[in-house]
C-alpha cells in the first residue's frame, strides 16, 4: 500500500540512526522530540523525527487513524529513510509504538528508550462505562489535561490496539532498553514500567522512577536524564556483547 507523504526532519549522521516516536496526539514539535535532536545534532548522531498521518503537519484525519497505521507510518519512514540499525525513542504510546517496530524490524532495532511507555493502554486504560460508550457510539471524547480540545478515541482505533497487544507474552528483545517512568504519571501508573522491564527479554533493562515526575518528564532535569538514557543505550550498541 502506497503510503502518504509524511511530515518530517531527517538529519543525516552518525549510525545508529535515533529515532523519535511521539504520543497519542503528539507531534514532531514536542519538547522532548527538539530537545533530543539538537543533542543528537551536537554529537554527529544520524536522528529523524516525523509526524504520523492525521497529525501536526502530516496529511490525513486524525480520526481515521489506528494503532497499526501509525505502527506502519513508523516502519515506513525507518525504511525509507534511515540507514542501517536504529534506536527508537518511545513517549506514551509511542512507547508501544516502539515495541510493535522492533518486533516487525527485528534486524534494525538494537536500541530502546521509553518515557512513560504506554504499550497496551486499551487494556488498561479504560473503564467498562467507556468502552461502552467506544462499542456503541463508536467514538469516545474526555477532557484533556493539553488543551481545550477533547481527547478523542474512536473504535477502529481501541480494537486495532486490542490487536496489537504486547505484554501478554515475553517481548523477544535481546539488546539495551531504558525506561523513564514519572511516579506522579496520572496517565500511566509506573508500576507498569516494572511490569514492561519483567517482560522484555533482555538483560540490559533499567527502569528510572522519577519521584514528583508527571506523564510529561519535559522539565529540564527530565529532559537531561532522557538524554542520559540515549547516550546510555548507544554506549551498550557499541559494545558488540550488549547490540
Amino acid at each position: 500500500m502506497t503510503r502518504p507523504s509524511l511530515a518530517h526532519h531527517h538529519t543525516p549522521g552518525a549510525s545508529p540512526t535515533i529515532v523519535f516516536l511521539p504520543g497519542y496526539r503528539s507531534d514532531m514539535q514536542g519538547s522532548k522530540v527538539l530537545a533530543v535532536e539538537a543533542w543528537a545534532q551536537a554529537r554527529g548522531q544520524a536522528f529523524l523525527r516525523f509526524d504520523y498521518a492525521g497529525c501536526g503537519e502530516s496529511p490525513g484525519a486524525f480520526e481515521d487513524q489506528t494503532l497499526a497505521s501509525w505502527r506502519d507510518d513508523a516502519l515506513h519512514m525507518i525504511d525509507s529513510l534511515a540507514e542501517g540499525p536504529v534506536v527508537l525513542v518511545g513517549s506514551s504510546m509511542g512507547g508501544w509504538l516502539m515495541l510493535l517496530v522492533a518486533q516487525a524490524r527485528p534486524e534494525r532495532v538494537i536500541g530502546m528508550v521509553g518515557i512513560a511507555a504506554a504499550p497496551d493502554f486499551t487494556r488498561w486504560g479504560f473503564t467498562d462505562a467507556e468502552k461502552a460508550v467506544l462499542a456503541e457510539q463508536g467514538r469516545l471524547e474526555q477532557p484533556s489535561d493539553y488543551g481545550p480540545e477533547p481527547m478523542v478515541t474512536t473504535l477502529p482505533f481501541w480494537t486495532s490496539g486490542e490487536a496489537n497487544l504486547v505484554l501478554e507474552a515475553p517481548i523477544g528483545f535481546a539488546g539495551p532498553v531504558r525506561l523513564l517512568q514519572g511516579q506522579c504519571d496520572a496517565e500511566v501508573p509506573w508500576e507498569l514500567a516494572l511490569r514492561l522491564a519483567d517482560t522484555l527479554r533482555s538483560d540490559d533493562v533499567q527502569v528510572t522512577l522519577v519521584k514528583g515526575g508527571d506523564h510529561r518528564l519535559s522539565r529540564d532535569a527530565d529532559i537531561r536524564l532522557l538524554l542520559r538514557a540515549t547516550e546510555d543505550v548507544l554506549t551498550a550498541c557499541s559494545s558488540p556483547s550488549s547490540c
